[in-house]
């Protein structure tokens, strides 16, 4: 009996919901109908309330605080992700900054070692340069204190017959006459004198000073003797001082060597012969004048 009382009001409850349901859309229908075929009026201007509406459908006043509530929740979920993206992004800006600053700064690091190398590449040929130049100098510099120390050393070495042999023609020298004197006979005595001193020569001073010569008349007969070819001049450095040794090159004809010789005086000179019975190969007396004057030099 309970049971049938409960289902029995369960149902009266739901025609009457029903019911409800339906004379609600009924009456919407019929206004909106209404309200289509009315002309309709101008909108007037409403004032914003503070506060919204209440819906009066009770399903929507249970669902809208929901909704609400949602939305807060999004909100607050928004507003507690929002620093955490503003975070994210500004850590991947930060990285980003960060990577681009690393890029430029590898391509000015690269850059300026690329100056660097050129820099130093240049200054590298600049010092070679610079070296080479200095190299370069100092040859020339002891090129020309090699030729001023020659040219000096010449100097020094200059004698009063090389000025003699610059002024004077050759026609001078081999002409060259002493007053007073038969030059056959001093050139001859001079050349004795040398050849006396054989292969090592004499000072051409001594030899002046034991003539009772001039240095000029000396030096000029000194050259003539070897213009002549009977001598060879030879210049020494003597006691710091540039000089001329005289050597012997060819001993002229002297009478004296021949004055003695046995065959001006020979009987039989005229039977004299290289082939013949009396001949220079065998004859006595030549043998003993040579040994006579082997002894005597």
């Amino acid at each position: 009996m309970g049971n049938d009382k409960n289902v029995g009001v369960k149902k009266e409850k739901g025609i009457r919901k029903l019911t409800d349901r339906i004379s609600f859309w009924k009456a919407k229908s019929q206004a909106d109908e209404e309200e289509r075929h009315s002309p309709k009026p101008k909108p007037k201007l409403k004032k914003i309330k503070d506060k919204t509406k209440q819906p009066k459908n009770k399903k929507f006043q249970v669902i809208e605080p929901q909704r609400k509530a949602n939305e807060a929740k999004k909100k607050e979920a928004r507003i507690k992700v929002e620093p955490q993206r503003k975070a994210k992004e500004a850590k991947i800006e930060a990285q980003r900054k960060a990577k681009e600053a690393k890029i430029v700064a590898q391509r000015k690091a690269k850059k300026a070692k690329i100056v660097a190398q050129r820099k130093a590449k240049e200054a590298k040929k600049k010092e070679a340069r610079i070296k080479v130049e200095a190299q370069r100098k100092a040859k020339e510099e002891a090129k020309k204190k090699e030729e001023e120390a020659k040219k000096k050393e010449e100097e020094a070495k200059r004698t009063y017959e090389d000025e003699l042999e610059e002024q004077l023609s050759e026609e001078e020298i081999t002409g060259f006459q002493l007053e007073k004197t038969d030059m056959d006979k001093m050139c001859n005595r001079v050349c004795e004198m040398i050849a006396g001193y054989e292969n090592e020569g004499t000072l051409q001073s001594e030899l002046w000073k034991k003539l009772k010569l001039s240095s000029r008349d000396g030096s000029r007969l000194a050259l003539k003797l070897e213009r002549m070819g009977m001598i060879t001049r030879e210049k020494i450095l003597e006691k710091q001082r540039w000089t001329y040794k005289l050597i012997i090159k060819k001993i002229p004809i002297s009478t004296k060597s021949i004055e003695g010789a046995p065959c001006l005086t020979c009987p039989v000179q005229s039977k004299c012969s290289i082939d013949g019975e009396i001949s220079p190969k065998t004859c006595q007396w030549i043998e003993d004048w040579v040994l006579i004057e082997l002894k005597n030099k």
